[in-house]
């Protein structure tokens, strides 16, 4: 379908810095989402004997350091288990892993790591920056189909990952900077994804008004329309915000993250795992605008990207 640029800035030009922010504070990082997701993140506000070794979900007033102390780990392995994580930019609902007492981090690898239910080497090694061969050769007696949750395994970096470790412990230090950390380039398997409606119309492309601030796409459909999620993934947020209205956000393997704002009803819950074209809500009408009009973003690691690198 042809697409054409916004005619008015209207009511949603107006709303962008509070979209952004709003939806800063709900994007994050999704190590393990996908086929071979973790089970469902607790929160970090329970005793420190239950975080210790799981994944736990951000709470509002939460820092790397007072999750570290509810541990009872060093911050450094907190960090060093988290990497691309930036401990300024922590969100509500972010997804942490907290290393258990017995698990090690050392600045140059290899890790020392305790299997978690679901895991694989080809996640671990996604999630750490490696490689799958490089895993089974540091564990020659451990074979990738036997892996035992509890089981302490090792896992050695590339050397660019050593680095990465590095920057991200550095990364505490204050900054005037309100960026989001590069989380690097998306995958090659991040190509040729479909669009979220069937049939649309671009009516604000993804960018910089001309006040510089970024805007996220809008895209207009006809009524009765459902948004469909764009590839497989776990419901990270399923709920109303601020500005935003009903909002689906769902997080895909490689750190990516899709935003479907503006909805109408919610057809999915927090927890679920959807495949691509499943239906995440209806698409509703808007006064202001007087079409049915839906918000898309696509962020990676958190940070804002244009969806049109990813979506064919």
């Amino acid at each position: 379908m042809a697409q054409c640029p916004l005619a008015r800035q209207g009511r949603f030009a107006r709303l962008a810095p509070l979209v952004i922010a709003s939806m800063a504070l709900l994007i994050t990082g999704c190590a393990g989402s996908g086929a071979n997701s973790t089970p469902s993140a607790r929160s970090s506000h329970v005793a420190s004997a239950s975080i210790a070794g799981d994944w736990i979900s951000v709470q509002r007033g939460d820092t790397l350091g007072t999750i570290a102390r509810r541990a009872g780990i060093p911050l450094l392995r907190l960090q060093r288990f988290n990497p691309g994580v930036d401990s300024r930019h922590l969100a509500v609902g972010q997804r942490l892993l907290v290393p258990s007492r017995q698990e090690r981090a050392p600045s140059g690898g290899p890790y020392r790591y305790q299997v978690r239910p679901g895991d694989t080497y080809s996640a671990v090694a996604r999630r750490f920056g490696t490689t799958t061969a490089r895993i089974q050769s540091a564990n020659p007696g451990v074979r990738a189909t036997d892996l035992k949750v509890g089981q302490l395994i090792q896992v050695p970096l590339r050397a660019s990952s050593a680095s990465t470790s590095r920057a991200t412990a550095a990364s505490s230090a204050p900054s005037s900077s309100a960026r989001l950390p590069d989380p690097g380039p998306v995958t090659s398997r991040a190509r040729g994804w479909p669009w979220p409606l069937d049939d649309y119309r671009v009516v604000r492309r993804y960018g910089n008004d001309s006040r510089g601030r970024l805007q996220p796409m809008l895209l207009a459909t006809d009524e009765g329309a459902n948004a469909k999620a764009v590839a497989d993934g776990e419901v990270s947020f399923a709920d109303s915000m601020r500005q935003l209205g009903k909002v689906v956000i769902v997080h895909h393997a490689d750190n990516l993250q899709s935003v479907y704002a503006l909805c109408g009803d919610i057809l999915v819950s927090k927890g679920d795992q959807v495949t691509r074209g499943t239906p995440l809500c209806s698409v509703g009408k808007h006064s202001s605008t007087g079409r049915y009009d839906l918000l898309f973003d696509m962020r990676h690691g958190g940070k804002p990207i244009d969806p049109g690198t990813i979506l064919r």
